[in-house]
């Protein structure tokens, strides 16, 4: 019966109760559906997004309204990337460029279009931008005729003399390569052949070239000849082309066959170097 009268209220405190309820859901749906800051980010955001499309539309109006500048070149040093953008075909380009490996140059726009055989339309659209060298253009009005390239003559010089400030004047040789050739001189006793430059660690092709341009031998070195039937292995070992497993080979086969009688009798030795025995010859002494 105690419990029972905590469930029994009177009319009018039913009534406060449902109102009191009616007001909580009323508060909520409030707070869901009619929050003015929803509406101000709502309009926020939409603010944005009108803007961005502003600037996207003019965008896309100044990409149509877009015209590439193209500035004067000269036609000789086309590039396939550049053709492509000028509205040249692949084979097109190909046919200027396989001029241009012939050592000529197109002097007109007229000479373009043979060598090329683009279309008139594009000739007419390109060629204005055309730029040749002053010598051309005076050519064709004063009958010019530009200066001919004068070959100039290289003396070279006795790599065997040459000094570390000689070497340095090679493009790609620094202090480190420099000494590197001299100690490799030094311990030979000379170089008797350019092809030797092959052998000093370092050196580049492209600097072995250089190299060979602007140096000689111009006289063989006197050089200590390797007594190479009585040398031993230490002895054969402070030649650069002997390494330790060639000089006591060279000991072995000596020892088991008797004295080397030629250079030609060094080839027969398993893992000698063949291909330098007209350079290795010369520092022997049979």
């Amino acid at each position: 019966m105690k419990l029972k009268s905590y469930f029994q209220y009177s009319k009018s405190q039913r009534s406060g109760i449902f109102l009191l309820v009616a007001l909580c859901i009323v508060c909520q749906f409030a707070f869901f559906y009619l929050d003015p800051r929803s509406d101000e980010d709502s309009n926020s955001e939409k603010q944005q997004w009108i803007s961005l499309q502003t600037i996207v539309d003019s965008l896309k109006v100044e990409k149509q309204n877009y015209t590439p500048k193209i500035n004067p070149f000269n036609p000789n040093f086309i590039t396939d990337y550049k053709g492509n953008k000028l509205g040249m075909s692949v084979v097109e380009i190909d046919r200027l460029l396989n001029y241009r490996k012939t050592n000529q140059y197109v002097n007109s726009a007229s000479e373009f279009q043979k060598v090329t055989q683009v279309s008139d339309s594009l000739l007419n659209a390109i060629s204005p931008y055309f730029k040749f060298p002053d010598w051309v253009n005076k050519s064709k009005n004063n009958n010019f005729k530009p200066f001919e390239k004068k070959t100039v003559k290289i003396i070279a010089l006795d790599i065997n003399l040459a000094t570390k400030e000689d070497l340095i004047k090679i493009y790609g040789i620094g202090p480190a390569l420099s000494d590197r050739i001299l100690k490799q001189k030094e311990v030979l006793g000379g170089f008797v052949s350019m092809k030797q430059m092959g052998d000093v660690w370092g050196l580049s092709p492209e600097v072995i070239e250089s190299l060979n341009q602007y140096f000689k031998v111009a006289t063989l070195p006197k050089i200590k000849k390797i007594d190479i039937n009585n040398a031993s292995i230490k002895e054969l070992m402070l030649f650069p082309y002997f390494k330790y497993a060639l000089a006591k080979a060279i000991v072995t086969y000596r020892s088991m066959n008797g004295d080397f009688k030629n250079s030609e009798d060094l080839t027969k030795i398993n893992g000698f170097p063949s291909e330098k025995l007209d350079i290795i010859s010369l520092y022997l002494e049979l």
